[in-house]
């Protein structure tokens, strides 16, 4: 009964209004009242609690002021800097390829370049959507004739099914001399060719780069995926002009070799590339397979 009473008692007292009056002293006259119970108390101070909560929050999130908390700054001062990084990276490729361009201009206006240093890739690589090379109504009736007739003529399949050198005809990947031969048990599994700055590497066959950037030790490198198991790679280029994923053609400019200007007229400009030929994993004499 005791218990009871007193929770009753303490009910009654949290909902016990109380009244607050302010009065004039002079007049006594009764100017601002207010009746609130504790418990009306309790549930205003909470209401204003939350609301100053909210208010500061807000005023955290959408000012400098959350600069200034512990830890939040960081997160975002990182985040900033590798975005700048990568955007400076981006740019700093774009100059280099404007550089390069600028400077290939310049020699041109001047005369300074020879007419035959870079190779023509027109002559090599045609548009696909050229329509001077489209077929003809009879070509496309002759080839699907000819696909028709010889489907089931096996006497066309080749007889040396481990050849490597099946229908394959290898371009030069640049010209130069070779001043180091291919040797294995050095280590050194490709050829390096010494040419004249400011050449341009060429494709060796039509593939697809599987690889493009640069190696602290190769510098800019760049490899490209062929057909029958071919694999060919390019190291110690100036500019990459081909990325991840870009298909080539036997032929096709995939990089630019260019020695920078000395002071001295005498230094020799001559660059050396680094070409490499691998065979299903395993490296091949590329001696034996292009005419240097």
């Amino acid at each position: 009964m005791n218990k009871k009473k007193n929770k009753h008692n303490f009910w009654k007292r949290l909902h016990f209004k109380y009244r607050l009056s302010i009065m004039n002293e002079n007049t006594l006259e009764e100017i601002w009242k207010i009746k609130a119970s504790m418990f009306s108390g309790i549930v205003l101070i909470l209401i204003f609690a939350f609301f100053l909560i909210s208010i500061t929050s807000a005023i955290i999130i959408a000012t400098p002021i959350r600069y200034y908390l512990p830890g939040y700054l960081d997160s975002e001062v990182r985040e900033k800097a590798l975005r700048s990084a990568i955007k400076a990276d981006s740019l700093q490729q774009q100059l280099e390829y404007q550089e390069v361009y600028i400077n290939n201009l310049r020699n041109i206006f001047n005369g300074v370049r020879q007419i035959d240093s870079v190779k023509i890739i027109d002559t090599i690589s045609v548009s696909e959507n050229d329509p001077l090379l489209k077929k003809t109504d009879r070509e496309r009736d002759y080839t699907k004739r000819y696909e028709d007739e010889e489907k089931y003529n096996l006497s066309v399949l080749s007889t040396s099914a481990a050849s490597p050198m099946e229908s394959v005809v290898f371009f030069k990947p640049v010209r130069g001399v070779i001043t180091q031969k291919f040797e294995p048990i050095k280590e050194h599994f490709g050829v390096t060719i010494k040419a004249s700055s400011k050449e341009t590497v060429s494709s060796v066959l039509e593939g697809v780069v599987i690889y493009a950037g640069y190696d602290v030790k190769t510098g800019y490198t760049i490899q490209i995926q062929h057909k029958n198991g071919f694999v060919s790679i390019y190291k110690n280029n100036t500019l990459l002009l081909k990325k991840l994923g870009d298909k080539v053609r036997t032929g096709e400019a995939i990089a630019l070799l260019e020695k920078k200007e000395e002071s001295d007229k005498n230094t020799d400009t001559s660059i050396s590339l680094e070409f490499e030929l691998w065979y299903k994993g395993s490296p091949v004499n590329p001696e034996s397979y292009i005419s240097f």
